[in-house]
Formats: C-alpha cells, sequence, structure tokens
C-alpha cells in the first residue's frame, strides 16, 4: 500500500478531472516504429485500472498531450476517456479551455506530466505530480512525485492517491474484498 504525504492528500481531496499526459506518463516514452510508419505504444492494464476505478467513484481523467497518435485515440476509447486533447505543443490553452468547458477551477485538478512543457499546467492545478522518469526541472514544480516511474504503475498510483484524499479507498477495497 501507498504511503502519501497529509499535505497532498489534502490537495487531492477537491480533485474532479485527471489530466494526464501520454509519454512518460500514460507510457514509458518510448515509442516503437514500424517498417509501414505505424507507431506502436505500450500502456499499462494496471493503470488501467485505476483509471477505472477513479471513474466510477466520479473524478473524470482526461488527456493532453503535446504529441498527436491514433494509438492514445484509440486507448482512450477503450477507458472511456472522452476528453482527450492531442498535439499541444502548448497546453495552457487547452487547459483553460478544459476550465472553461467543465467549469472548473485550477485546485479541481491534477495534472501528471514529465516533461518541460508540462510545467506550466504544473504549476497552475491544485494536485501537480510528477513522475521518478521526469526531466530534471519538471519534479521542481510538482507536489508529488511517483514511486512508480511513468507506463509501470505510475498512473494507477496516482489514482490511489486521489481516492485515498477523498476517502474512497477503503470502500473501494472492501468491495473487491468481499466478493
Amino acid at each position: 500500500m501507498w504511503e502519501f504525504p497529509p499535505d497532498v492528500l489534502e490537495r487531492a481531496k477537491p480533485i474532479r478531472l485527471l489530466l494526464l499526459d501520454v509519454d512518460g506518463v500514460l507510457t514509458d516514452g518510448g515509442i516503437i516504429l514500424t517498417g509501414e510508419g505505424e507507431e506502436i505504444k505500450v500502456f499499462s492494464v494496471v493503470d488501467g485500472m485505476g483509471i477505472k476505478l477513479l471513474q466510477r467513484a466520479g473524478v473524470e481523467v482526461g488527456i493532453l498531450s503535446g504529441r498527436f497518435s491514433p494509438v492514445v485515440k484509440h486507448r482512450a476509447m477503450e477507458l472511456d476517456i472522452e476528453l482527450v486533447y492531442q498535439g499541444e505543443l502548448a497546453k495552457v490553452p487547452a487547459f483553460e479551455k478544459i476550465l472553461r468547458e467543465k467549469n472548473l477551477k485550477p485546485q479541481e485538478v491534477a495534472y501528471a506530466g514529465d516533461d518541460l512543457l508540462d510545467i506550466p499546467i504544473l504549476k497552475r492545478v491544485g494536485l501537480a505530480i510528477g513522475v521518478p522518469n521526469a526531466m530534471p526541472p519538471v519534479n521542481k514544480y510538482v507536489h508529488y512525485v511517483t514511486k512508480r516511474e511513468g507506463g509501470k504503475g505510475a498512473v494507477r498510483e496516482i489514482c490511489e492517491l486521489i481516492l485515498h484524499g477523498k476517502g474512497l479507498w477503503h470502500s473501494i477495497l472492501d468491495y473487491y474484498l468481499s466478493l
């Protein structure tokens, strides 16, 4: 079981939306290209389960990525993630649009990122999260760095952090223990 700092758990309480970068957060940052130029990414099933648990608890999950990839669109559809912004090298305008459309305050949003273009969003959200494989300057702007690396359970850890902060984790665990 994860142990989360009390101040981070406090920041997790009001979260209504978790926004995720893709390369380096939902994946390990690697990209495989076939001879035909098709892109292949590896996603963690454990992360997917965390996303589903968070969604079932009423927290929306979205993607805000600097790159465009059909693979990401497909994975988002598998996980019932409707809020998908790709090809957003300047992420702040997309973030502000999301806030307006979803009628959210910045403190109601958690964001996980790993590279320089994520810093402007990390500085604006209520819960900023980095991963251990982030580029060095990034984690200076976060409230929490996951123990797990991107693409290897970091998103699951983030989802459990939010569920703990909202006081929902034990009821979810009890549900699965009772089956």
